[in-house]
């Protein structure tokens, strides 16, 4: 099936033809015949790289009306916005926590591309053009699975298509235990496929031996890795140098067999991606790698010096430099404690091929679209909340799926590092294993008492019989079942109410009423959780009792909910923070003996005490030496409180209480 063949203007047929899309993919060509040009719904569970963008924009360029195209992360729905932008003849707004595009200023645009938050965020604030849209895309839509996006994204849904029901739905997922559900749960004809346009085979490597799933194998030189590495003679796991008579299959360094695993690829003129499971781990094995030369074996070294000097151009700090240095090697590392300016120095050389190898932490993985020769995931057990545990398969299969660049690479491969104890399980678990179910997150407490309090907030339900319509369109009622919910939406209710966020109207327990109070409203509208708000309003006025409420004083009220992000506290730094709390007990509006968290209590002290320098003037380059935090970090949590500080400022309208420090500290923020 050609493009031509399809209804679409002939601009937009020459835009594909200039970029040499002519002929449809065999799952881009299932979703035409499932009906995706003529309003039908669809869900197309395809790996990565197999034309999901394509179905998308030919959804919403068919549809008799605007679209939306919802995706996960800003990263993504920048690169997103780009694409459908290029589109000839076709509007595009964009809302993300980057670019200042609320409500009714997207209204008018044929596309709209947002984050789920801010579809949700519209949608309570009574935006007009949500309820025009002939047509939303989901992108990614298995991050229903997902327990902090997962919930929002798919309240959104349901509610979207609970108030148009003519609209077209289309929802693009990686592959999954469960489709089947998906598009069941949306009434949707499913397209499913293992097609991919570059071949895929995966392989697990212990020692200098790789074993494919298709039968080949590849031998590396691990001694020779370890001798590039170190400056010297390389040892096996004895302690003995190593020769040519060394057992190629004897445990290593997992370190060392990523690099010679990615100085193979590189010398056959490939790129690579290596996983790894923290930013730390991402940043040693970059400066690792940086003692390969790769930029020399890849003939890159003029154009990854040039990357290097707009890394230097984002900032001073410790992490842009170490970040420059490796780029003038051909070596990057990427993770979210880089600022956005670095990502993209690093995602833009990757895609001109000025860099050799991302060492990256699984985060690259759902973001942004950088292809490579051969994909290395050193890491396949991370820390949780229970101690080390195995990553998700699905997890796993996203950062394999970026292995092959259509075009430029005969195939694609991917390699898990293991050593002689772990071979076979990682083999059973990622190489054979399926990807897991999908599951709702919507049971979880804190999300119901959220989007239940959207749901009277918005006068969308009255009663818990007519929150449950609403979430009767939802992942969760259709897996769970009427009763489940009904008892889950009971509890939230309740808690909303002890909260002081809902009343309950006068009238018998079998006919009352739920309204939002005011501070209940203001809560939802600025789309904070009701535990931040909760916490704001109590806040506030333990802040207006205080002899003198400081910056500090409001950036501790907001630092101290769950809507601001945690920043992590070290050991070393434990007794310098709980001194500083001490010390300004003043004007902090929580007693040091109260805190049930004491430890989160304490991180978020560090958060403010951070936020409050920064306001004083110290630099991005002193906050992240100071307080070994990314300056990444440090820009989501300005961003952060910009927003909650608004935040407070309208709860506190809202109460009658006006902290003047509030507003101080958004001002100079």
């Amino acid at each position: 099936m050609r493009v031509r063949d399809l209804p679409l203007s002939p601009s937009v047929v020459d835009h594909f033809d200039e970029r040499g899309v002519r002929e449809l993919y065999p799952p881009q060509r299932a979703a035409v015949e499932a009906g995706v040009c003529e309003g039908t719904d669809v869900v197309a569970a395809v790996p990565t790289a197999s034309g999901k963008t394509f179905i998308a924009q030919l959804a919403l360029l068919t549809a008799d009306g605007p679209g939306l195209y919802v995706c996960p992360l800003r990263a993504l729905a920048r690169e997103k916005y780009e694409t459908f932008a290029a589109l000839p003849g076709v509007d595009v707004g964009i809302s993300t926590g980057d670019f200042d595009a609320t409500g009714e200023a997207l209204a008018g645009n044929d596309v709209v591309v947002a984050t789920s938050e801010k579809v949700d965020s519209a949608i309570r604030n009574g935006a007009s053009w949500v309820d025009e849209l002939a047509c939303v895309v989901v992108d990614e839509v298995h991050l229903l699975g997902a327990k902090r996006r997962g919930p929002t994204l798919e309240v959104t849904l349901a509610t979207l298509r609970r108030r148009n029901p003519e609209l077209q739905t289309v929802a693009l997922s990686a592959t999954v235990d469960n489709p089947d559900a998906i598009a069941g749960w949306l009434d949707a004809a499913l397209v499913e496929s293992t097609w991919r346009p570059v071949d895929l085979r995966t392989g697990v490597a212990v020692g200098g031996e790789v074993a494919f799933d298709d039968g080949t194998g590849l031998s590396v030189d691990v001694a020779a890795a370890g001798e590039a590495g170190s400056d010297g003679g390389a040892t096996d796991a004895d302690g003995a140098a190593g020769d040519e008579e060394a057992d190629p299959e004897a445990d290593h360094d997992p370190t060392e067999v990523t690099a010679a695993l990615v100085a193979d690829a590189v010398a056959d003129g490939g790129q690579c991606l290596a996983f790894v499971r923290s930013r730390r781990e991402a940043v040693d094995l970059a400066e690792r790698l940086a003692d390969d030369g790769l930029a020399a074996e890849l003939g890159v070294e003029e154009a990854a010096a040039a990357a290097a000097e707009e890394a230097t151009d984002v900032d001073g700090t410790l992490t842009g430099r170490q970040l420059a240095d490796c780029l003038r090697t051909g070596v990057a590392f990427h993770h979210a404690g880089l600022r956005s300016g670095h990502r993209a120095v690093v995602e833009s050389a990757f895609r001109e091929r000025d860099v050799a190898c991302i060492c990256a932490t699984p985060t690259l993985a759902a973001g942004v679209n950088v292809p490579a020769r051969r994909v290395v995931v050193r890491d396949q057990r991370r820390y949780g909340e229970g101690g080390m545990a195995w990553i998700p398969t699905l997890e796993v299969h996203q950062m394999c799926g970026r292995a092959g660049r259509p075009g430029l690479d005969p195939h694609g491969e991917a390699v898990l590092v293991a050593d002689a104890d772990t071979r076979e399980e990682v083999h059973e678990r990622y190489v054979e294993g399926e990807p897991e179910a999908v599951e709702s997150q919507l049971a979880d407490p804190a999300a119901l008492r959220t989007h239940v309090l959207a749901a009277i907030a918005t006068e969308f339900a009255a009663t818990e019989t007519e929150i449950l319509d609403v979430f009767e369109g939802t992942f969760y009622a259709r897996e769970a079942g009427a009763g489940g919910l009904a008892d889950a939406v009971a509890v939230a209710v309740d808690d909303l109410v002890a909260a002081g966020m809902v009343a309950r109207e006068t009238g018998g327990i079998e006919d009352y009423r739920l309204v939002a109070t005011a501070v209940g409203e203001t809560t939802s509208k600025q789309y904070v959780r009701p535990e931040t708000g909760e916490r704001i309003v109590a806040g506030l006025r333990a802040a207006a009792d205080l002899p003198e409420a400081t910056t500090l004083t409001a950036f501790e009220v907001i630092c101290d909910t769950p809507d601001m992000q945690d920043t992590y506290l070290g050991n070393a730094e434990r007794a310098d923070i709980y001194q500083f709390a001490r010390t300004n007990a003043a004007h902090l509006t929580t007693d040091m003996t109260e805190p049930d968290d004491f430890e989160g209590w304490l991180e978020s002290v560090k958060t403010a005490r951070i936020l409050d320098e920064w306001i004083g003037g110290a630099t991005v380059e002193e906050l992240v030496e100071r307080y070994r935090i990314g300056p990444g970090d440090l820009d989501s949590r300005v961003e952060r409180a910009e927003w909650l500080l608004s935040a407070a400022e309208a709860l506190g309208e809202t109460i009658g209480v006006r902290v003047p420090a509030v507003s101080r500290a958004r001002s100079r923020l």
